[in-house]
């Protein structure tokens, strides 16, 4: 069975971290691009983060540039997004997606082929 599990969530105060983890099974993630997306209450589920199937391309959303960090290591079929400096606006539930795509990534919500079930961060003091 495909599937890609999210973990490392929970709560945090202002300007401290975490580090989520999105761990697949049942595929080979190397072949395939990773998004990591995050929704709020009320709000559309943004495309926050995304790395190429190499890890050699990223791209990342402005509201958290410099902030967080999207990796892989294609050897364990895991990516990973590290949270610093985090704000309470950055509170959401977060998902992980893995879509079969050659040297690029996209954020682009529709393209992404498996979901994982997400993890909630709160960020609050």
């Amino acid at each position: 069975q495909l599937q890609l599990v999210e973990s490392g969530g929970g709560l945090v105060p202002p300007g401290g971290s975490l580090r989520l983890s999105c761990a697949a099974s049942g595929f080979t993630l190397g072949y395939y691009a990773i998004g990591w997306f995050r929704q709020a209450p009320g709000k559309e589920r943004e495309g926050i983060a995304c790395i190429s199937s190499s890890g050699s391309n990223t791209t990342t959303a402005n509201s958290v540039k410099g902030r967080f960090t999207i990796s892989r290591d294609n050897a364990k079929n895991t990516a990973y997004l590290q949270m610093n400096s985090l704000k309470p606006e950055d509170t959401a539930v977060y998902y992980c997606a893995a879509v079969e795509m050659p040297r690029i990534c996209l954020r682009t919500r529709g393209i992404y082929t498996y979901w994982g079930q997400g993890t909630q961060v709160t960020v609050s003091s």
